[in-house]
């Protein structure tokens, strides 16, 4: 079985039509945070079920429904989702998590520490200094991490 994780994180209240073209080819949505607008969320729930947590500009009672941080689990890998890696309050490694998904940053990474995947999309929203606008996923293959960053624009 393969599934196929869309990531996606600091749209700022703007889903851009590349990301949502990008998602239908996903299995599951994750926003890390900073969504910015609960229309974004009512978009991405249309395209395939979806996961958000709250980001540091996301106010008001809408906002409030949204967890701080959030598990999931996606065949029998643990995802750990969490706005800023700054905040991250635990040891991955040793809870058990298969991967640590984030926003805040801006800035796309991907990379492995302790056997945990550390997984950023970067921003999908608003075009912000000199990072491109992108989007991410991460698909498991035969009980297998693989991650991928897309940039929509430079």
């Amino acid at each position: 079985m393969q599934s196929k994780v869309g990531v996606i994180a600091d749209t700022h209240g703007l889903l851009r039509p590349e990301a949502i073209y990008f998602l239908k080819r996903c299995d599951l949505i994750l926003h890390a945070g900073d969504v910015g607008n609960p229309d974004i969320l009512k978009s991405l729930r249309s395209i395939a079920p979806t996961y958000a947590i709250r980001g540091n500009i996301d106010k008001g009672s809408w906002a409030k429904e949204l967890p701080e941080k959030h598990v999931l689990e996606v065949e029998d890998k643990f995802f750990y989702l969490i706005h800023s890696i700054d905040d991250l309050d635990l040891d991955p490694a040793a809870a058990k998590f298969d991967a640590v998904i984030f926003g805040h940053s801006h800035q796309p990474t991907s990379y492995q520490k302790d056997g945990v995947w550390y997984f950023n999309p970067g921003s999908a929203g608003q075009k912000r200094f000199k990072l491109p606008v992108s989007i991410g996923r991460i698909t498991i293959v035969n009980s297998r991490l693989e991650s991928e960053i897309v940039t929509l624009t430079k």
